[in-house]
């Protein structure tokens, strides 16, 4: 993809007025729709990991393998999205995306085999890395400079709203299900419907992209310059067209399309700002962020919490992400990048280690005494809620904006891919690690968010208020 930034505005241009930026939101939420599926997919599996595993009679590492085999489609997806939206568009992209996610929930909601459920997520998983990287490269070109940021969370916004939503969901379907995933709903296991559910927001993300306009930089990169003055109308406002045009076109004349050629260098292969970017995506994924939205219900019931009290848990996290992600939209802004990842490292590596603490009083399958069972469940919901207010915000907002014009296309792929990949290996090896030690698991992830602390204080540069420009 080419870069996302925009030129410096002309002398005398003005921001969105609010009648254009109600068009603007309009136009972001509906690109964030991707998100919403991103997040949905992402954690409608929590609710299914027990029945899958009692379908199809599996270990729990093998139950590991199918909920991470999405996160392999994802890097993939993630990794060709740009070339993609180069070459058909931001919307096309945006639209296969959406029947892939279609496909995925059918294909997902009647396997017949685990391998056959797999290969149902991993495709699902590449719809989700598509989304992941064309959703916050649309926006960043849309939306005015003043309102980037904010704008930018709403990515966010929808992935912790499409949590939450297929947490709801799962409930809805294990209480007609009279509470066993198992449990038949019209023909299907309680699991299968939570999986096929998601073709409801698939259809909805598809028809929106109808409704949005494509990206006033590609559509002057493939020289419908009209069409790119009608869209920068309806988002700048009252700007002289023809100029902005031509700065948006010397911008991109001044580009090239980024390779992964572009970014080697330095001592250590890559550039260091790729580097950088790279080590948000994994930090942002080694905290153990994603083992609460996949496995939180088994989690709940290993230490004696009934199903169905699990799923209410559950969806409590969600709502606490939810919170988390809207303190993080106001403050973005406002405090900067850095500050916001700061308070959140320090507040994750608190609520893990609080967590650790607890789960090792664990005694095989027995219930935590209640002291140490309600600070694992307040525990957990504060690790959930700093993450959301930090992390969970903070990097998709740098990762489109800390790269230098030159090499943010290519750049931008390969550290969401990296953040895929840590996602997976996280994800797998969850079962198998909380089966040997639940406790110790738990302090490694505390120890991977105490790290990100030197991490961000020497290597993060902060990106608030500067143009994309100014990124070098």
């Amino acid at each position: 993809m080419t870069s996302t930034a925009q030129a410096s505005p002309t002398p005398g241009a003005r921001t969105a007025h609010p009648e254009h930026l109600g068009h603007v939101v309009f136009i972001t939420a509906a690109a964030a729709m991707g998100g919403f599926l991103f997040g949905y997919d992402s954690s409608v599996i929590n609710g299914a990991n027990g029945g899958i595993q009692g379908r199809f009679d599996l270990s729990s590492g093998a139950t590991g393998t199918v909920a991470a085999c999405a996160l392999l489609g994802s890097a993939v997806g993630a990794a060709v999205a740009g070339r993609i939206a180069d070459r058909i568009g931001r919307i096309r992209v945006m639209q296969i995306a959406a029947v892939l996610f279609a496909v995925s929930a059918v294909g997902s909601g009647l396997p017949f085999a685990a391998w056959d459920l797999a290969a149902w997520r991993v495709l699902g998983g590449i719809a989700i890395g598509m989304a992941s990287v064309i959703g916050p490269a649309y926006i960043a070109e849309v939306a005015p400079p003043a309102y980037r940021g904010r704008l930018a969370s709403f990515q966010q916004a929808a992935i912790v709203i499409g949590i939450a939503v297929s947490q709801l969901v799962n409930w809805a379907i294990l209480n007609m299900a009279d509470g066993e995933e198992r449990g038949r709903v019209a023909g299907l296991e309680a699991w299968q419907w939570m999986l096929g559910v998601m073709l409801v927001p698939a259809i909805v993300y598809g028809l929106l992209s109808f409704a949005i306009p494509e990206s006033p930089r590609y559509l002057i990169s493939v020289g419908r310059t009209e069409d790119a003055k009608k869209v920068l109308a309806d988002v700048e406002g009252d700007i002289d067209l023809d100029a902005r045009v031509a700065e948006i076109d010397e911008a991109m004349r001044s580009d090239h399309r980024s390779t992964f050629k572009d970014l080697l260098g330095g001592r250590f292969g890559l550039l260091p700002i790729v580097w950088i970017g790279i080590g948000l995506s994994v930090f942002q994924q080694l905290v153990g962020i994603n083992v609460i939205f996949y496995y939180s219900n088994l989690l709940w019931q290993s230490v004696g919490v009934d199903p169905s009290s699990s799923f209410f848990y559950s969806f409590e996290t969600s709502i606490i992400n939810i919170l988390g992600t809207v303190i993080a939209m106001i403050f973005v802004d406002r405090i900067g990048r850095k500050p916001l990842a700061l308070i959140g490292s320090v507040g994750m590596g608190i609520s893990l280690a609080a967590a650790a603490w607890s789960f090792s009083f664990q005694n095989g399958n027995d219930p935590l005494p209640t002291a140490q069972g309600y600070v694992a469940l307040i525990a957990a919901n504060a690790f959930v809620l700093f993450f959301a207010l930090s992390w969970g915000v903070v990097v998709w907002v740098m990762l489109g904006e800390v790269f230098p014009n030159k090499i943010r296309a290519a750049a931008l792929g390969v550290a969401a891919s990296a953040q895929w990949i840590a996602n997976w290996v996280i994800t797998i090896t969850f079962p198998d690690l909380s089966d040997w030690n639940l406790s110790l698991t738990y302090v490694m992830y505390a120890v991977f968010a105490f790290l990100s602390i030197p991490f961000i204080l020497k290597f993060v540069p902060e990106t608030k208020g500067k143009k994309l420009e100014e990124m070098g």
